[in-house]
């Protein structure tokens, strides 16, 4: 899988070889992260000094996140500009969800770091995507 296309060169209506690196990376963080959360998820959240859990839902958010590393994968490799798009508009709204989270007193602050990823993440895709 080549980040860009095998030539490196854009086309019109495609995405070009930066965009298509910034989902690639999206989609590798989102791989460590779905697999921890499958494997290891109390460690995850007792990092992030969130309550460890026997409960099986948060597999199943790791599952979730895995599936999206596929798509981020699969729409780098395509370079397609359109899921491009749509995955920056997701990974935007993720801060502020987590944000609203924090103030509803629903989760513990130590989740916000996980929305700054997401907010950097979105902001390099779509400073590719406008290039």
């Amino acid at each position: 899988m080549t980040p860009g296309g095998e030539d490196g060169v854009s086309t019109p209506g495609v995405a070009g070889p930066r965009a298509t690196r910034s989902l690639f990376v999206w989609g590798c963080y989102l791989s460590v992260l779905g697999v921890a959360l499958l494997v290891a998820p109390n460690l995850v959240l007792t990092t992030f000094l969130l309550p460890a859990t026997e409960e099986v839902w948060i597999r199943v958010v790791g599952m979730f996140v895995v599936l999206l590393a596929h798509f981020s994968f699969s729409a780098a490799r395509t370079r397609n500009v359109e899921y491009m798009w749509w995955s920056v508009q997701g990974r935007l709204a993720v801060p502020f969800f987590f944000a609203v989270f924090v103030l509803a007193g629903w989760i513990s602050a130590a989740l916000i770091p996980f929305g700054l990823v997401d907010l950097a993440g979105a902001s390099w895709t779509l400073w590719a995507l406008r290039r």
